[in-house]
């Protein structure tokens, strides 16, 4: 392996570099902080303008929701390559490229005149993203003293967690008083003047460069099953699903090249994603429950502003508020998450978090076209309570699984499934929805009305035969919709129920983690 050396940098008396220290770490760590939020926020910014960005695109909601999975997908593909992009090029170089990157791409979206441009660049602006997060954390304790890495720990952890309750309300505050294409130029700005700073503040702190090989096999047989699979989950109820050759096809992509994927991991030196960590029962039974708690947390999430937009009659601003309510809980309880996290057992801790989830998930299956903003706002916000005692100890529990050496690697692992996870769900999500709400509307179509007796009274109000017939079928789709949402809720509160219950498949950790210190 060869080694370049990296550029002279002030030294601390143990060789190290020296951190730096007053107004230089402020805009060094407002920098990096910046960095990480915009990448986060872009995650959930989309949720509330899907009906928005579809409306102004002539596509559909459930087309536009490939403005979301596009997104998340490539940024899962990209965060197992971080590791190896940073030793080849430079921490340092590879975060400033991939700023200003993230920044040109989030103007050729905003520029986009047809959803297959947007989601175009939205795979590119997700490519460019995907290093953002890490690197941002990474390059924070590289500047830090080490006294104060708790400090930049904590900035960095406010950003992860603030960014995705603001998103919806940036969003819609944005569509509605502006155009969607805002919420992609917001980024611009901010992705220049941090890829500027930060080359000037962070180049001192370049790290070595290694050699080391990239797994290309690896990551092509990755990007085929992965994109095979998302395809096949977001235009199935557009072919018909397996009535198709289309799906079929894409099926059998994704199952062979899923299989090729874990023959060639398993057996390479030097995988792209480090399967063999999976040997461990403890960190095997963490990512299974935030896949599948993450999973139907992200679904859920995306549902609900869509619903709100599209059948309850809100702008993209109040939905957005709606979906921001889970925040503000979350944001309280943080701190006592991470404190116990670290002294007691997290199973338990993980079990109460995602029960939680999905009690509060269920109790939404009650939902009804008579709803106040404070009727589902509710159950939202106390949904708050759980998130930090799922996320913060689970990630924890999975690292303290594994051998040291391998803790970044199942970071990564990690981070790579959560983040495909929300994709794949988003995907199954919409698509039930939209399939079940048909069944239902065409079952209550055959047993609404049956004598005519609503037909009569509303065309003895005045109403002409063709309008009544169009008031009914409103009312129809209204209460279809309604059923089907409260069915996705059921499927979503009973996945939490199952993944809480997966997190007992792990051991007793013999060590606990800090999950804030691993980057």
């Amino acid at each position: 392996m060869e080694q370049t050396s990296r550029p002279h940098a002030p030294t601390a008396p143990g060789g190290e570099n020296a951190p730096l220290t007053g107004g230089m770490l402020v805009a060094a760590a407002l920098v990096l902080a910046s960095a990480n939020f915009i990448a986060v926020l872009d995650t959930t910014i989309a949720n509330v303008s899907v009906p928005n960005i579809a409306g102004g695109l002539g596509a559909t909601s459930s087309q536009g929701t490939y403005v979301i999975t596009s997104y998340a997908v490539a940024e899962a593909i990209t965060v197992p390559l971080t590791g190896w992009l940073a030793g080849r090029f430079g921490a340092v170089r590879v975060f400033v490229s991939a700023m200003i990157l993230f920044g040109l791409f989030s103007a050729l979206c905003g520029l986009a005149s047809s959803l297959n441009m947007l989601v175009l660049f939205r795979i590119f602006q997700g490519l460019a993203g995907g290093p953002l997060m890490p690197l941002s954390q990474t390059l924070l304790l590289r500047i830090f003293p080490k006294e104060k890495a708790g400090a930049a720990i904590g900035l960095w952890s406010m950003t992860t967690l603030i960014a995705p309750i603001l998103g919806p309300i940036l969003g819609g505050v944005l569509c509605d008083n502006w155009s969607w294409p805002l919420i992609f130029y917001i980024n611009v700005p901010v992705a220049l003047i941090c890829g500027y700073l930060g080359w000037q503040l962070l180049r001192r702190y370049e790290s070595s460069l290694r050699r080391v090989r990239i797994d290309v096999v690896g990551l092509l047989l990755l990007i085929t099953w992965v994109g095979a699979l998302q395809l096949m989950l977001d235009e199935g109820k557009d072919y018909d699903w397996f009535a198709s050759t289309h799906i079929q096809v894409l099926a059998a992509i994704a199952a062979i090249g899923f299989v090729a994927f874990l023959i060639w991991e398993l057996t390479e030196a030097h995988p792209i994603v480090a399967l063999r960590v999976f040997r461990h029962r403890g960190y095997a039974a963490s990512v299974l429950t935030i896949s599948l708690a993450f999973g139907a947390f992200f679904g859920a999430t995306v549902l609900t502003p869509l619903w709100l937009q599209n059948y309850m009659g809100y702008t993209a601003t109040s939905a957005g508020y709606v979906s921001a309510m889970m925040g503000i809980l979350a944001v309280l309880v943080a701190p006592l998450a991470a404190g116990l996290s670290t002294r007691v057992d997290p199973r338990p801790l993980v079990f109460f978090g995602v029960i939680w989830l999905g009690t509060i998930t269920l109790i939404r299956t009650y939902a009804n076209v008579e709803m106040t903003f404070w009727d589902i706002a509710w159950p939202l916000l106390l949904q708050g309570i759980g998130m930090p005692f799922f996320f913060v100890p689970l990630t924890g529990l999975a690292l303290s699984s594994v051998n040291p050496e391998e803790m970044e690697s199942a970071a990564g692992v990690m981070n790579f499934m959560r983040t495909l996870s929300g994709a794949f769900a988003t995907s199954v999500v919409t698509t039930s929805w939209e399939e079940q709400t048909r069944y239902i509307h065409a079952e209550l179509a055959g047993l609404t009305d049956r004598l005519g007796d609503s037909l009569a009274i509303l065309q003895q109000q005045g109403f002409s035969l063709e309008q009544a017939r169009n008031l009914l079928d409103q009312q129809l789709q209204g209460q279809s919709v309604m059923l089907a949402t409260n069915q996705i809720f059921l499927f979503t509160g009973i996945a939490f129920f199952i993944a809480a219950f997966a997190i007992w498949l792990a051991p007793k950790p013999a060590r606990l983690v800090d999950a804030a210190g691993v980057h």
